[in-house]
């Protein structure tokens, strides 16, 4: 078997190992082996095809995995409901710190603020708990 071959079959293993533990962290280590694979069209030599895997996946640990692992997390940070934090929607049942409902893109969610805030008024939605928003009145 070419040594292209199995650098590039050890690239797609880290590759799902990847996929099966999201961790941002094999992903180094299969760019490393494909680096490798493709200076093994070049080189034979198996010592510098390791070095070359080594020293490419410890860059990529250094370097790539900062950047990917602050973009994952910026884009994590306020969950699935992320694209309403900010919107503006209006009150459809008046809203308190216990129960309230607004109507946001035609959808009904509950809603929580630090002070009642009367039907038909709009709000700001700042953040959510799973099914509930929390609003404040805009100003």
């Amino acid at each position: 078997m070419a040594a292209w071959h199995v650098m590039a079959a050890l690239g797609l293993l880290f590759i799902i190992l990847e996929m099966t533990v999201p961790a941002m962290f094999f992903l180094n280590f299969a760019v490393g082996a494909f680096i490798a694979s493709v200076c093994a069209i070049y080189i034979t030599n198996w010592y510098t095809l390791i070095i070359i895997f080594v020293a490419v996946s410890l860059l990529s640990l250094l370097f790539l995995r900062p950047l990917l692992v602050k973009k994952t997390q910026k884009n994590q940070e306020t969950g699935l409901a992320a694209k309403y934090i900010g919107k503006t929607a209006k009150v459809i049942e008046t809203v308190t710190p216990e129960s309230g409902v607004i109507s946001l893109y035609d959808e009904r969610w509950e809603a929580r603020s630090d002070h009642e805030i009367p039907e038909g008024k709009e709000v700001i939605i700042e953040k959510n708990e799973s099914l509930i928003m929390y609003v404040k009145e805009r100003e």
